[in-house]
């Protein structure tokens, strides 16, 4: 869907929306629903909503995440980690999957750190000989590797060692760094590898490490300070909404220092997001949508390379307290408060629910020291779970809101192939029961915290999508604390 298409759609869901809803307001029996945009994109980087921000990384082939597969051309099979990590690399997969995937951590444009499988960092043997390659070590140490390109084919690669010499696959079950790697790059070189490229990730970390300390600050800045801006706050007042939600990263309670490859900056300009919001009556609700550790391992939680480590230790579900405990203190003042969100989209079951849960009382705890009244978010997980699981921790703490999050995409086997009417009739009546299972009285309120007028059908019509629009309005209007559309620009 084109930027202009979005753009005239949401400004029809903002003059739909408009008639669905009273305006008074009370703070923990709401009749106040809110009517929101999200902010995404702004200050925790999503590739898919701004491409052009990752345009001048350099050596952008190669970002924190990329999956690499290397085929030696001389016995035609793939280098792996033999039993997904923890012994030697072999060469002797006849096709490439999850084993044979290395997954880049990038050092700078040219030097890099492989991850395999079962999360092991790829180095030379040190209590061998000191030239077999193996994958052991389960924490990132200082040994690097570097990958050249052929100059005229860049899928045919060697790849140098940090002992100076180029990788060979002298044997399916024998990976060495022990060569010059000055052949003419024939068929009959065990140095050179064919590359393909599987997956990867394209979120704050790969466009904070792939510019690098020097460049980053500068790109970062330029995309806060123009890709939302205070023009931008008062479209939303005057079309009707009352509210956005605004993504944040843990980072930005260590601004204006934050840990690297992450750079200073995004806190003031969520301190001008707050006075633009007061200026035009539009409340707020501060979304924590990366947590240290990534709940999810997804790019849109900052994940280095896809693994999802949050909620592991309770020095880490400390530090994301911590991180609720300033954005609260920070903003507890502001009349534009309206909502803390949690976090954003923990992923089942490698998030557990044990964790989850400890850490929303925590966090809930944490709100409650700075603000009586602003409301407290727990997103419910993604994947296997009990959409109520929450009820009976949300339900014993006033002014608590379960989010939800519905979107008619990412489930081929679902959506794909359904046609316009298959999908507003999927509204209708699957999420309209989701929406009513969740919808009790004495439970929680209920946020719909990310929905879009998109989907899997091709060639639809403006007017398709202006239909599914408001089929998803009139369901979504049933949520007790209201709902947000995921996003203001793209």
């Amino acid at each position: 869907m084109s930027i202009y298409l979005s753009r005239q759609l949401l400004l029809c869901i903002f003059l739909f929306s408009s008639t669905l809803f009273s305006v008074s307001h009370g703070r923990f029996t709401p009749n106040f629903q809110v009517r929101a945009v999200n902010l995404g994109g702004w200050l925790v980087t999503e590739k898919w909503i701004k491409p052009s921000l990752f345009d001048r990384i350099p050596n952008k082939d190669f970002l924190d995440g990329t999956g690499l597969q290397f085929k030696s051309v001389t016995i035609g099979k793939y280098l792996c980690a033999e039993l997904g990590g923890g012994t030697i690399i072999v060469a002797n997969r006849t096709s490439a999957s999850g084993w044979e995937t290395f997954k880049v951590w990038r050092i700078n444009a040219t030097t890099f750190q492989f991850r395999v499988s079962n999360n092991q960092f790829v180095g030379l043997d040190a209590a061998g000989n000191g030239i077999d390659v193996v994958a052991v070590s389960k924490a990132p140490g200082s040994e690097t590797f570097q990958i050249v390109r052929k100059s005229d084919d860049s899928s045919l690669v060697r790849i140098k060692a940090p002992n100076g010499y180029f990788l060979q696959a002298k044997s399916e079950v024998l990976v060495t760094a022990d060569s010059k790697g000055d052949g003419a790059w024939g068929e009959d070189d065990p140095s050179v590898f064919n590359l393909t490229f599987s997956g990867g990730l394209h979120g704050e970390f790969q466009v904070t490490n792939g510019y690098g300390p020097e460049m980053a600050p500068q790109i970062m800045k330029e995309h806060w300070s123009t890709y939302i801006v205070e023009e931008d706050f008062k479209f939303i007042s005057s079309n009707g909404l009352n509210a956005v939600r605004i993504p944040v990263g843990w980072w930005i309670a260590s601004d204006p220092t934050p840990p690297k490859p992450y750079v200073g900056g995004s806190l003031q300009t969520l301190d001008n997001a707050f006075l633009w919001a007061q200026k035009y009556n539009i409340k707020v609700i501060i979304d924590l949508h990366a947590a240290a550790g990534s709940q999810n391992g997804l790019e849109h939680s900052s994940s280095r390379d896809g693994s999802q480590e949050w909620g592991q230790t309770d020095e880490n579900i400390q530090e994301t307290v911590a991180v609720i405990d300033f954005l609260t203190a920070r903003y507890a003042k502001s009349p534009s408060l309206y909502a803390v969100e949690l976090l954003n989209e923990p992923w089942s079951p490698g998030a557990t629910l044990e964790s989850v849960i400890k850490y929303y009382r925590d966090g809930y705890n944490a709100v409650r020291k700075h603000s009586s009244t602003a409301y407290v978010v727990m997103s419910n997980r993604l994947g296997p779970m009990d959409p109520k699981e929450l009820f009976p921790l949300a339900s014993g703490l006033q002014g608590t809101v379960i989010d939800v999050h519905y979107y008619n995409l990412f489930w081929p086997a679902k959506f794909d192939g359904m046609n316009v009417q298959q999908n507003i009739d999927f509204i209708n009546y699957d999420r309209s029961a989701e929406l009513n299972l969740i919808t009790t009285a004495n439970g929680p309120l209920i946020l719909v915290g990310e929905w879009v007028v998109e989907w899997e059908v091709k060639n639809a019509t403006k007017e398709d999508y202006q239909r599914f629009a408001e089929a998803q309005l009139k369901v979504w209007e049933r949520a007790t604390f209201g709902w947000a559309y995921w996003t203001l620009k793209n």
